[in-house]
C-alpha cells in the first residue's frame, strides 16, 4: 500500500495533470471503449431533473459531466476539478455544456442544499478521505437529491478475477506508460484499486455521512460498481 500522507493531494493533482493530454485515449483503450457506456449508465442513475442544477465532482476532462446532459438536456451541469490541466481537456471538448470550475472535493466552495443530483467517476480511490468526500457530497445536495459514484473494483468470481489481473496489473501499466509516457501514473491505477476499500465498506461510509436508500450495481463483467445514495 502506497503511504502518501499529506502529500496525496499535492500526488495526485500533479499526476493528473501530466497525463491530460492523453487521458481519453488510455480510457477509451483500456476500456476497449466502453467507459463512456459506464458513464452513461450511472448518469441514469442520477436522474438529473428537468431544468435542474447537476454537480460533476473530479470532472477532469468533463464526460460524466457530459452523460448528464445527455440523459437530461434542460439540465445545468457544473463540473469541479482541482486538476487544471484535466479541465482544460474539457473545456475543448463541452465549453458550451458544462460550466468548468477549480475547486477541491473535500472543501467544495459551493453552498448547502443546492444540487439535484452529485455525480463522480473514478475518484474515491484518489481522495484523501473518503468519508469527507461523501460528507460534502451530502451537504451540497437537496433534500432527496441522488449522489452516484463510479468506481473501478476487482471482480469477485475466481477465474475471471485472476484473468483480470493479469491485465489490470500487467498489461495496463505497460500500456499507459507507452500512450502516456507517464508509466507511474498506470502503475498507481491497479495498486489504488486494491488498496481501496470494498463496495460494502463504500456503502457503509455513505450510510454515516447520512445518506439512504443505497444500491450497489456491478458493470463491466464485475470490474467496476456504481454506488447511489440519496439524501
Amino acid at each position: 500500500m502506497t503511504t502518501f500522507g499529506n502529500d496525496k493531494p499535492t500526488y495526485i493533482r500533479a499526476m493528473f495533470n501530466r497525463i491530460a493530454p492523453r487521458y481519453d485515449l488510455m480510457n477509451a483503450v483500456m476500456t476497449l471503449g466502453r467507459h463512456q457506456a459506464c458513464r452513461r449508465a450511472a448518469a441514469r442513475l442520477a436522474r438529473p431533473p428537468r431544468d435542474g442544477l447537476a454537480l460533476d465532482l473530479a470532472t477532469g476532462t468533463g464526460d460524466f459531466a457530459a452523460a448528464l446532459r445527455e440523459v437530461e438536456p434542460t439540465c445545468r451541469v457544473v463540473g469541479i476539478d482541482f486538476a487544471l490541466e484535466m479541465m482544460r481537456q474539457g473545456q475543448a471538448k463541452y465549453n458550451a455544456c458544462v460550466l468548468f470550475a477549480a475547486g477541491d472535493l473535500l472543501h467544495l466552495p459551493l453552498p448547502d442544499n443546492t444540487f439535484d443530483c452529485a455525480v463522480n467517476g473514478f475518484v474515491l480511490r484518489n481522495v484523501a478521505d473518503v468519508r469527507a468526500a461523501f460528507a460534502e457530497m451530502y451537504r451540497v445536495l437537496k433534500p432527496g437529491g441522488r449522489a452516484v459514484s463510479l468506481e473501478i473494483t476487482l471482480p469477485r468470481t475466481p477465474i475471471w478475477k485472476e484473468i483480470f489481473g493479469v491485465y489490470f496489473d500487467g498489461v495496463v501499466p505497460r500500456l499507459g506508460g507507452w500512450l502516456s509516457g507517464n508509466a507511474d501514473a498506470y502503475r498507481y491505477l491497479p495498486q489504488s484499486v486494491r488498496d481501496f476499500l470494498a463496495p460494502e465498506q463504500v456503502s457503509e461510509v455513505m450510510r454515516a455521512v447520512g445518506f439512504r436508500e443505497i444500491t450497489l450495481r456491478w458493470v463491466m463483467l464485475g470490474t467496476m460498481v456504481i454506488y447511489v445514495g440519496v439524501k
